[in-house]
């Protein structure tokens, strides 16, 4: 079931409340993965919307897994990131909540021709590209700054 769907046709664009679930994946040379999402044309980290049943760690792996071609292993939690709102193109509203990992890849290969990623590419945490939204950029502060369990 896509719950997103489910519940935007019973509230239309209304605010909601939407659970997100990602993981900050970091290669052998110490970059970064990040994902040039295609409702955005911006970078991001790998991740999104929690299905009715699963774990905030069941959808940061299957999510993973979807939008990157990549299995990884979760780590240990970054943060959640609660207090964030946003608009999407289509209009809806929701406040996101989102629970950030650090992960590491165990099998797959890194591959863009999804519905979701235009291109995915590791980069240099000096070097890092702007951020789609606030969430994504706390929760990389918080990484390179190797906080965890962070609650914002």
């Amino acid at each position: 079931m896509d719950y997103i769907k489910w519940i935007r046709s019973k509230v239309g664009n209304d605010m909601i409340i939407l659970n997100f679930s990602g993981a900050i994946i970091e290669n052998n040379k110490g970059e970064i993965l990040l994902q040039r999402r295609r409702d955005r044309n911006a970078w991001g980290f790998p991740g999104g919307a929690m299905e009715l049943g699963e774990s905030a760690v069941d959808t940061a792996i299957r999510e993973i897994k979807e939008e990157t071609g990549l299995v990884v292993s979760i780590g240990d939690l970054v943060g959640i990131y609660t207090k964030y709102f946003d608009e999407y193109p289509n209009g809806d509203q929701a406040q996101t909540i989102a629970f950030m990992y650090r992960g590491k890849v165990i099998g797959g290969q890194l591959d863009a021709s999804n519905e979701e990623s235009i291109e995915l590419r590791f980069f240099s945490p000096d070097f890092v590209p702007e951020l789609f939204n606030q969430q994504h950029k706390d929760a990389f502060e918080d990484f390179i700054n190797n906080r965890t369990g962070i609650s914002r």
